[in-house]
C-alpha cells in the first residue's frame, strides 16, 4: 500500500501534500482490510504491513524540497502514513519515518525524478519476504536509527494505489489496484470498498493473465463480439467475488447492491458505462443473486464457487 504516482499533480505546498497523504491513507486502510481478511483466497500472498510508503523520486525535482520537508525522506523511501490499528502502527511505525532496511536488506537508492522505479523496487523487496513471519525493519528519524519488528501480517499480494484525476477510473493488472482520486471526492468509505473489492477480485481471479491468454483485443474492438463477451464475463465474475471479499472483511455485501442501484449508476461515462461492463441494474441483480446463494451460517472467510474459475481458460 504505497503512495500515488502522479504525486506532482498535488505537490507544491504543505496543504496539498497533506491532502495527498490523507487520500493515500484512506485508500490503504480499505485495501489493508480487504487484503488481510481474504488472505486464504489468494494464491499470491505477501506481508501486508499497513505502511503507506512512497519514494522521494516519485516527486519532480522542483517539488522534492517540499516533499522532504513534509515527509522526511532521510532515505529514498519514507512512510507517508500508517493504517490505523494495522500491523505497522502496532509496531510503533509513524508517518515521517524513513526506512533504512527491511529484513536486513537496504532499501533501494533513488533512481531519478518523477517516476515510480524506486518505489517499485522497494515493493519487490517487501513482497519477497515471508508473509507469515515477523518482519524486521530499521527506521530513521531525525538522524537516529531504531529497529522495530512487525508481527506476521499475511495478505493478498496487491499494491493499492491512488491516481490523481477527475475521471472515474479504476483498474487492476494482477499486482496493482489503482483508483482515481475522483472516487474519494464523491463516495463514502463503504462505497469505496465496493469498488476496491471489485478490482481486487480481478487480481485474485487472474483476469489479466487469462484475458491475455485468450488473446482479447484491448483496443477499439474491446467492446465488441468475443472481446466484449469475455470482458463482461470477467467483470461479472469480479462482482460475484467482490460480494465475498466484502463479507469476509466485515462489510455488508448488500452495500454493493445499493451502490449499483444508487451512486454507482450515476457515474458519468468512463469504464463503468462501456460495453465491457454489464449495466448497473444488471450488476445489482447479479450481486443480489450471489448474496442469496450464500449458505445459511456460511463461515468467514468463505470460499465461493466463482473462485474455482481462476485457473480456467476464458472462452
Amino acid at each position: 500500500m504505497m503512495g500515488m504516482p502522479g504525486a506532482s499533480a498535488l505537490a507544491g505546498d504543505t496543504a496539498s501534500l497533506e491532502v495527498l497523504r490523507a487520500g493515500d491513507v484512506r485508500l490503504a486502510t480499505i485495501g489493508y482490510r480487504l487484503a488481510r481478511a481474504n488472505a486464504t483466497l489468494c494464491v499470491d500472498r505477501a506481508p501486508v504491513t499497513g505502511m503507506v510508503v512512497h519514494a522521494v523520486d516519485q516527486y519532480a525535482a522542483a517539488e522534492q524540497a517540499d516533499a522532504r520537508r513534509v515527509f522526511g525522506f532521510e532515505t529514498a523511501i519514507a512512510v507517508e502514513g500508517v493504517v490505523p490499528g494495522g500491523a505497522a502502527a502496532q509496531a510503533g511505525i509513524r508517518a515521517g519515518d524513513s526506512i533504512v532496511r527491511i529484513a536486513g536488506k537496504p532499501v533501494p537508492a533513488a533512481r531519478g525524478t518523477g517516476h515510480v522505479a524506486t518505489r517499485d523496487a522497494f515493493v519487490a523487496l517487501l513482497d519477497g519476504q515471508a508473509a507469515d513471519r515477523p518482519l524486521a525493519v530499521v527506521l530513521r528519524r531525525a538522524g537516529v536509527d531504531r529497529s522495530v519488528t512487525i508481527a506476521p501480517s499475511p495478505g493478498c499480494r496487491t499494491l493499492f494505489e491512488l491516481r490523481v484525476g477527475t475521471a472515474f477510473d479504476a483498474a487492476a493488472d494482477g499486482r496493482l489496484v489503482q483508483i482515481s482520486s475522483a472516487f474519494l471526492d464523491r463516495f463514502t468509505d463503504p462505497e469505496l470498498a465496493v469498488v476496491v473489492a471489485h478490482e481486487l477480485a480481478h487480481n485474485i481471479l487472474r483476469h489479466r493473465v487469462r484475458l491475455n491468454a485468450a488473446k482479447v483485443n484491448r483496443g477499439l474492438l474491446s467492446e465488441f463480439g468475443r472481446n466484449g463477451r469475455l470482458f463482461r464475463r470477467t467483470e461479472d465474475d469480479a462482482d460475484r467475488l467482490g460480494v465475498h471479499l466484502l463479507r469476509n472483511a466485515g462489510w455488508d455485501p448488500a452495500l454493493a447492491v445499493a451502490f449499483w442501484r444508487g451512486p454507482g449508476a450515476r457515474i458519468d461515462g468512463g469504464i463503468f458505462h462501456s460495453r465491457t461492463h454489464s449495466s448497473s441494474g444488471t450488476r445489482a441483480t447479479l450481486i443480489e443473486r450471489e448474496i442469496a446463494a450464500l449458505p445459511a451460517g456460511a463461515a468467514i472467510p468463505f470460499t465461493p464457487v466463482v473462485l474455482g474459475t481462476r485457473d480456467q481458460p476464458l472462452r
